[in-house]
């Protein structure tokens, strides 16, 4: 049990909460379809390919960066460095869980098998970008952004406008909160030659990014409700998810940067479920 905890703490298994809700929106928008039928097993396929692109991303991310972490004081106590878990264990979960995801998608349908080695080339290319380029950010956000149009995809075998349009939200919502927390590693990312906004131009430059970012996505989001006339349940999603964004930034401006840890989690796990249960309220609800 010991080890297995460790393996949870090596993939941060509870920031899955930032992709699954969305996962589920977009599942959920393709059954409301009436031409898709409701699959408990394509939900459980569609939930274990998330699982396992995750953990094969985040479990080759901590074994790349496995000696630039043991120098981070931020970072020297995490599995790897700690010698909780070892290099080897990580990469093999890493080829363990790409395969499984693979193989997952091949039972869905055919799209979803053929792309599937372009979405594990994204979200593992993400754990390169940070050493050659500041655009690290919207990378990682491109890789949890797969999600909604991955998992309506699952369902109808297509590509389609609102799900697409969740994808950019996601993409911008993730680019936003990721700039915010790289702010931890401002100096550190500057005497190692990483790359970063923050360590390009500076904290409060960062900071304005980051709400460029969030101001963005809001506004995705109330282009999507038009589109999909929800009414009521999605725009309340939205509007608290507005609130609690803006109360992200506030805490952080207010606090400074040891408050971003905690304010990075606390209020983005709860503005994607909220704004996911709003969205899917709205489709079946009203």
């Amino acid at each position: 049990m010991t080890k297995v905890k460790d393996y949870f703490s090596l993939i941060k298994f509870s920031h899955t909460i930032f992709a699954l809700p969305f996962a589920i929106a977009g599942f959920s928008l393709a059954v409301s379809k009436p031409e898709n039928n409701f699959s408990y097993y394509l939900l459980i396929e569609v939930l274990l390919c998330m699982v396992f692109a995750r953990t094969s991303a985040m479990a080759f991310n901590r074994w790349l960066d496995k000696d630039i972490d043991a120098k981070n004081p931020r970072t020297k106590n995490r599995d790897i460095p700690a010698g909780k878990v070892k290099p080897l264990q990580a990469l093999s979960l890493t080829i363990i869980s790409s395969l499984l995801f693979v193989a997952t998608t091949y039972f869905i349908n055919d799209i979803c098998f053929y792309l599937s080695p372009v979405a594990l080339f994204v979200i593992l290319f993400y754990s390169y970008t940070k050493r050659f380029t500041w655009l690290c950010h919207w990378v990682l956000g491109v890789g949890l952004s797969l999600s909604p149009t991955g998992a309506y995809i699952a369902v109808s075998g297509e590509f389609s406008l609102v799900p697409v349009m969740l994808s950019f939200f996601v993409l911008m919502w993730v680019s936003g909160f990721d700039i915010l927390y790289s702010i931890m590693d401002e100096d550190f990312d500057k005497g190692n030659q990483l790359h970063s906004i923050p360590s390009a131009l500076g904290k409060k430059k960062g900071m304005i990014i980051s709400a460029i970012c969030h101001i963005i996505s809001v506004c995705i989001l109330i282009y999507t409700w038009i589109l999909t006339d929800m009414k009521y349940f999605f725009l309340a999603g939205i509007v608290l998810y507005s609130i609690l964004i803006i109360l992200e930034h506030a805490e952080i401006h207010r606090k400074g940067t040891k408050s971003i840890a905690p304010a990075f989690f606390n209020y983005n796990s709860w503005a994607g479920v909220i704004l996911s249960s709003g969205f899917i309220a709205g489709l079946f609800l009203f």
